[in-house]
């Protein structure tokens, strides 16, 4: 018999913006290359792990979301956390003003709705060829079309009652939304140079309206973040 999914859910994380001057060499270096963004996201945790813990970002629940504003030169990062930052390491010129740092403490009830917004890396696993040696792993592809970024969120959405995971093992995000509601828009991809040669991260935006229909499992999307691509600022789930 399954089990009814709990009512309420209790969220608790920090988030801080950080507007950079994008024409200064310290934000324009992320721009261009995304491990060096992940760099920068990372600076701001020094010593809360081990050095050279390979699930640093993860154990810090660490999630990050960027804007550039071409017109006014802006790059605009959005930094979540379950442990508090410290950006003294970004050089003082490179910023616009002061971090500004948020404490996220917030109850979910199933039937609550948020509006929201993510960034996702919409890929999928494409199984071998016929004829490949045993236990080949399948090669992930990325999807280029709204619609079928469309329909790689709405697969993780839950609708009430649902259970967690989904047929064939997909983590879905404690929520539902009508897909006809949800807003697409396919974002420029991002890469880096030497010695990542092989990051190339296709990138796309959701937004809509989100109705809670699981709150444990909505948390946990909230702080665990959407897909893969999570180091690279993608999968954070922001809502309002």
């Amino acid at each position: 018999m399954k089990e009814p999914h709990a009512t309420t859910a209790r969220f608790v994380a920090t988030q801080t913006l950080l507007t950079l001057d994008a024409r200064h060499p310290y934000a324009a270096k992320s721009l261009i290359d995304a491990q060096d963004m992940h760099r920068t996201v990372m600076s701001g945790f020094p010593g809360w792990v081990d050095d050279g813990s390979r699930d640093a970002r993860a154990q810090m629940g660490v999630l990050s979301t960027w804007t550039l504003n071409l017109r006014e030169a802006q790059l605009s990062l959005v930094v979540q956390s379950q442990v508090p930052g410290d950006w003294g390491r970004i050089p003082r010129a490179a910023l616009v003003g002061e971090p500004e740092t948020l404490t996220l403490d917030r109850t979910f009830c199933v039937g609550d709705t948020v509006d929201f917004r993510t960034v996702i890396n919409p890929v999928y696993s494409r199984p071998p060829a016929p004829g490949s040696p045993e236990k080949t792993r399948g090669r992930r592809v990325a999807h280029t079309r709204p619609d079928h970024v469309k329909s790689w969120f709405t697969r993780r959405l839950q609708p009430i009652g649902e259970s967690a995971v989904a047929p064939g093992g997909l983590t879905r995000m404690g929520a539902d939304a009508p897909s006809d509601q949800l807003a697409v828009r396919m974002l420029p991809r991002i890469s880096s140079p030497a010695p990542h040669k092989g990051l190339r991260l296709v990138r796309a935006e959701v937004r809509g309206k989100l109705t809670v229909t699981d709150p444990k499992t909505f948390v946990g999307a909230l702080t665990r973040g959407l897909g893969h691509g999570r180091a690279y600022s993608c999968g954070l789930l922001l809502v309002r």
